[in-house]
């Protein structure tokens, strides 16, 4: 049975490095799980998370020219349809915009609400600013 991209196989762990992991697969093919493949979190050291001997899923990734095999064990994790689905999303406002104002009124509205927070922000920067920096003291 040849393998394509994008299959999920069943392998078993042959040897593991510091940048990934062997794992053999039917037919007696080999493909390589690269480190950042192994699991959806950081993985430092990946003997944390796998062991010669240890039966894998795994999806091929890639296949080159020259035989080489690229594996991935996350991208073989079934998915969590309820994390995957895009949720409902209701823009809600905290301002309390009259919906039956014209849109000049509406624009005037926030122009006002605008120009005050612009100033509130202006006056706690300038609060700010004039009470730190380099201050010269006697004799300094």
């Amino acid at each position: 049975m040849p393998f394509e991209v994008g299959d999920v196989v069943e392998g078993t762990v042959l040897n593991i490095t510091d940048f990934g992991a062997f794992i053999q697969l039917p037919e007696g093919k080999t493909g390589l799980v690269h480190i950042s493949e192994v699991a959806n979190t950081y993985v430092k050291d990946i003997r944390e998370h796998l062991k010669e001997h240890d039966k894998v899923k795994v999806k091929i990734l890639s296949m080159d020219s020259s035989g080489r095999i690229s594996l991935s064990i996350k991208k073989a994790l079934p998915k969590n349809n309820k994390e995957r689905e895009p949720k409902d999303f209701v823009w809600q406002s905290n301002r309390n915009y009259n919906t039956n104002s014209s849109f000049e009124e509406k624009l005037l509205k926030f122009l006002k609400d605008s120009d005050e927070r612009q100033q509130q922000l202006r006056k706690n920067f300038d609060s700010k600013r004039r009470n730190t920096g380099y201050r010269k003291s006697n004799g300094y």
